[in-house]
């Protein structure tokens, strides 16, 4: 089996009601995403349960602090054995360095968040960003391309951009990823699963149409199949 494109968005209260999905579904076709909602509820152990149970794990934190502060936090993360964490590229190419350098070489993949993909061109101006979301996202892409990460969260919109203007290797992690028949809930620059890969997405976050369906194993099978 090819390497599982699908990270399933656990974004629950509690390790229990996590772990009542995690139960349902098979290691070897997906991944998991502990975001702030589980990790600040149930700490650590969230992702050191899951990695026990044979799961890589996307840690997102989306670390945001000065240099030294997110490099330990990153030292941290690697500590737990994750597979991925990100930081937000709007901290800066220097606490992109630190962070780079904490994780080394051998840890896990280290990723930028662009524009988050709740946010439009309103949004943005409110903040005082020049431009549309896909125009931040590809300067913000360029920064953490060359302050060493290995790829960046994005829009799905913005693939096509990206693929052409990002080295071969660099990584595009997808939220805002809807199956056909999925309702679109507070994402706003969203594509399906299909469309999302054949733009060129290396990893899809899936959450609510795998993590809610009646049988979430079945669900993901379904978008699996869609992106066959």
């Amino acid at each position: 089996m090819s390497e599982p494109r699908i990270i399933v968005a656990l974004d629950y209260d509690s390790l229990p009601q996590a772990l009542g999905l995690v139960d349902r579904i098979d290691p070897a076709r997906c991944r998991l995403k502990v975001g702030k909602q589980l990790f600040t509820r149930s700490g650590p152990a969230a992702v050191t349960t899951l990695v026990e149970r044979g799961f890589e794990v996307f840690l997102d934190l989306k670390f945001h602090d000065i240099p030294n502060t997110v490099a330990n936090a990153c030292r941290a993360a690697t500590d737990l054995g994750v597979w991925m964490v990100n930081i937000h590229a709007q901290g800066g190419r220097r606490m992109m360095e630190a962070a780079r350098e904490a994780v080394g070489d051998e840890g896990p993949r280290l990723i930028a968040v662009t524009v988050l993909t709740s946010l439009g061109t309103e949004d943005l101006v409110e903040l005082g960003m020049v431009g549309s979301p896909g125009d931040v996202v590809l300067r913000l892409a360029a920064v953490a391309e060359a302050a060493g990460m290995d790829g960046v969260v994005c829009s799905p919109r913005e693939i096509a951009e990206l693929r052409r203007q990002r080295a071969a290797g660099f990584l595009l992690i997808t939220p805002g990823i809807r199956p056909a028949a999925a309702g679109l809930g507070d994402q706003r620059r969203v594509m399906t699963p299909a469309e999302a890969v054949a733009a060129g997405s290396s990893f899809l976050v899936i959450g609510r149409p795998i993590t809610a369906a009646p049988d979430p194993m079945a669900a993901l099978a379904a978008i699996e199949g869609e992106l066959e």
